[in-house]
């Protein structure tokens, strides 16, 4: 069993319950993760050099920009977003840990099992109100106020998918104990 970087939730999966289909799917989502990772790593890269161009042509040659701010928000709501999975697979989303030493074993993972079903029903709405926004971005064709005006079902399909990736990942952390497999 390898650890480190890539997610130990697929192997913890994959090495209780065989190849079921909550193993497969973990696995799947482990994959999809690391190579988003990489991907917001290059958008974060990008984002950084758009506003460092964008700030340099302002003081340097009073050149006037229309795109850079929005094109570095759209790489950065699509990094924020499109990891979300990856850091939940993790467990390194903030959390108040003030009950971990308090309780028992089993009460911790009773906790920890409540705290994700309600994080899941509450992502679950949320990753519906980003469909429901794409979608009418995209069917309105909505654009945002600026000159360069892109449109807007860009930002939104990002949040939504990484919404989505991250109730999967929930999902599976919910289903992984009740299956009789381990818990990270």
């Amino acid at each position: 069993m390898r650890h480190g970087p890539v997610t130990d939730q697929a192997e913890t999966a994959s090495s209780a319950a065989g190849n079921t289909p909550v193993a497969l799917l973990g696995r799947a989502l482990s994959i999809c993760n690391n190579i988003i990772v990489v991907f917001a790593s290059i958008a974060l890269v990008a984002a950084c050099t758009i506003l460092s161009y964008s700030v340099l042509s302002r003081a340097l040659f009073k050149a006037a920009n229309y795109w850079q701010d929005e094109a570095a928000v759209f790489l950065l709501v699509g990094a924020t977003f499109m990891t979300a999975a990856y850091v939940q697979s993790q467990r390194g989303h903030i959390g108040i840990e003030a009950f971990v030493g308090l309780l028992s074993p089993l009460a911790n993972r009773i906790r920890l099992w409540l705290v994700d079903a309600a994080t899941f029903l509450f992502c679950a709405f949320f990753t519906w109100k980003s469909w429901t926004l794409a979608h009418e971005a995209y069917v309105d064709g909505q654009v945002s106020n600026s000159m360069w005006s892109p449109p807007l079902a860009i930002p939104y399909s990002l949040m939504a998918l990484g919404m989505t990736l991250l109730c999967v990942q929930i999902l599976l952390q919910i289903i992984i104990p009740l299956t009789g497999g381990a818990r990270r």
